[in-house]
């Protein structure tokens, strides 16, 4: 049975809520995989990149790439794809493409750190 309060919020209302509740939730985990693509960016450009790590790194954008979409960060689905084809192969080597990659992973973390949720505006208002 539905409170009053509960039929006021509008389903947009509601989804969006929930979403941000689900950004705060998963928020570490996905600062975790945006500092291993930077790590794994500096090794790049050290020509120090392990096997494992770049693997780790390939793996970290392919959990990016599909969850910053389901949060509507289409852009930084896109970077995180570019990351993912970058480490899946072995010549991720050098350091031009070290820059490149670090610049991308600075990119998400950007976007990452930037998108507002409205529990944010309600903590800060409240």
């Amino acid at each position: 049975m539905k409170t009053s309060a509960q039929s006021e919020i509008p389903p947009e209302a509601a989804l969006e809520q929930a979403m941000d509740r689900l950004w705060v939730r998963f928020l570490p985990e996905i600062r975790e995989r945006v500092a291993n693509l930077e790590v794994a960016a500096v090794a790049v450009t050290a020509k120090t990149l392990s096997n494992s790590s770049r693997e780790a790194a390939q793996a970290a954008a392919h959990k990016l790439a599909g969850v910053l979409g389901t949060f509507s960060l289409t852009h930084g689905t896109d970077v995180a794809r570019e990351l993912e084809v970058a480490f899946s192969h072995e010549s991720a080597e050098g350091a031009a493409s070290g820059k490149h990659l670090a610049a991308l992973a600075a990119e998400l973390r950007t976007m990452i750190e930037s998108r507002k949720t409205g529990i944010e505006s309600s903590k800060s208002s409240g």
